[in-house]
Order: structure tokens, then sequence, then C-alpha cells
């Protein structure tokens, strides 16, 4: 089944909409797995984020971009919906940041190899047309050392009925346009790492992102939403989306590009 990425162009004034599910990344997700990622690079890693430069693939309206701006880093940008970009442009304008947006896809990221300190590629593998290509591309352009963050859906009875039953198809639940996501593209643990190691990016994490409430209390929450009682945002703040847990639905993790003539420093 075809999915739906339309929507990042004929919605993309949704991005920093507090009324719109496209916002829901904003204030639901970015905290968390930001914070994920920042530990990792600030901890583990021992970086300093002021100068640090990275690239987000498939950026859409520029939310994860601007959380990475604002921290000091040097952000660029790629997304093939062109109306997403011209939300991310105007958005970061107005909030004073500078971030190089270009109109590409991740099956061709317009930068020269080992171009970037971090990678980020999130709530963007399972709508790609070739997962292996983009795969590599993310590999390409990352330093040697560098990490690439992601997060994605597992293809699982238990994400099929979370991201596509009740997102878009229950009258009750569902936010979501028909087919903005599709099971058939959801992306296994397994799969997804197999893709890392072939294209040297070493898989170092793979963790939960979900809210930390129960079944009930976020079904809830959906129908009150639905009954607009609230706004995506308010929705978003209210299910405390967190890292960690199983990977039998959302997953997030990070992988570590390596050197090809010395895979194993330590």
């Amino acid at each position: 089944m075809p999915i739906n990425n339309a929507v990042y162009q004929t919605q993309a004034k949704g991005w920093w909409d507090e009324n719109h599910y496209l916002h829901l990344l904003k204030t639901g997700i970015n905290p968390a797995r930001f914070g994920y990622f920042e530990q990792i690079l600030t901890r583990q890693l021992r970086l300093t984020l002021s100068g640090l430069r990275v690239l987000d693939v498939g950026c859409g309206g520029g939310i994860l971009s601007e959380t990475f701006a604002e921290a000091g880093c040097q952000v660029s940008g790629i997304d093939p919906a062109s109306a997403s970009l011209e939300a991310a442009r105007a958005h970061a304008a107005q909030s004073g940041l500078e971030i190089d947006y270009q109109q590409a896809g991740g099956e061709a990221i317009p930068f020269p190899p080992n171009s970037f300190d971090a990678v980020l590629c999130c709530d963007v593998l399972e709508h790609v047309d070739d997962l292996p290509q983009v795969i590599s591309e993310l590999a390409r352009v990352a330093k040697p050392g560098a990490p690439l963050f992601f997060d994605t859906i597992n293809r699982s009875a238990k994400a099929r009925v979370a991201n596509i039953f009740i997102a878009q198809q229950f009258p009750l639940t569902r936010f979501f346009e028909a087919d903005v996501h599709v099971w058939e593209k959801f992306i296994t643990p397994a799969e997804l790492t197999a893709l890392l190691q072939v294209n040297h990016l070493r898989p170092m994490h793979l963790t939960g992102l979900g809210s930390s409430l129960p079944d009930l209390q976020v079904a809830a929450l959906l129908i009150q939403r639905k009954m607009s009682k609230m706004s995506m945002g308010e929705l978003g703040r209210r299910l405390q989306f967190r890292v960690g847990g199983g990977l039998e639905n959302n997953y997030i993790g990070w992988a570590q590009k390596q050197d090809k003539n010395n895979p194993n420093p330590e």
C-alpha cells in the first residue's frame, strides 16, 4: 500500500500550529528524544554541542533542527517537501536561528563524505522509498566516530494497533490522515541493525520510545482530544513521552560510524 507522504507538502503549516497533529512531535516526542541524544553526545561521547556540525535528514518543519540549533550546534536540514522547508525557514528566521535548509531526500544527500559530527534521522526511515540507500547515505556523510541518531517503528502487531488502528482508523481516537504510516514499511530492529552493520555503522543502543502512561489513560486522552477538550500540543505534553522500555512499538537508538581501516579501535 502506498504511503501518504504528501501530508508533509499539503499540511506543512501544521508543524508549528498548536492545534495540528504534526505539532504533536514538537510537544510530545521531541523533548524525550532530544534529551536522549544530548546525553549521549555530552556524557557518553564527551562532545561539546557548541559548534557541533549536525545534519537533520527528513527535517520537516524544523522541529528537531531548531532544538539542536538552540543548543549551539551548526545545523543543516534536508527534506524532499518544499512546503515543509518553507515553514522551517520561516520559523527559524522568526526565532533568530541560522539553519541551512536544502531540498533533498535521504537517498541522495547533497553533502560530501565525512561532513558531519552527528547525523539525525528521526520519524523518517519508515517513510523512505529505498531504505538501504538511505542508510548508505547517512553513513557516507557522517565523520568516522560520529553518531547516527534515529527513531522509527517496529513492524509488529503492537505497532500496527497503536500507529495504524488507533492513530489512523478508529473514529474515537484517530488523529493522523489515512496511510501516513503503512505497516509494511515499518522496520524490525533486526532489519535495521543488519543495514547499519553493512554500512560500517556500529549499533550502540536501542530502546523504546513512547508514552509513560497506561494504555487506557492514553486512550482517554485521545478521546478527549477528539472531543476538542485539548489541543494537539497539549495532548503531546500530557502523554509524557519517555525513552526506555521494550522495542515492540516505536523505538529509538544510535549507531557510530566506524573507520573502515580500524573498525574496532578499542
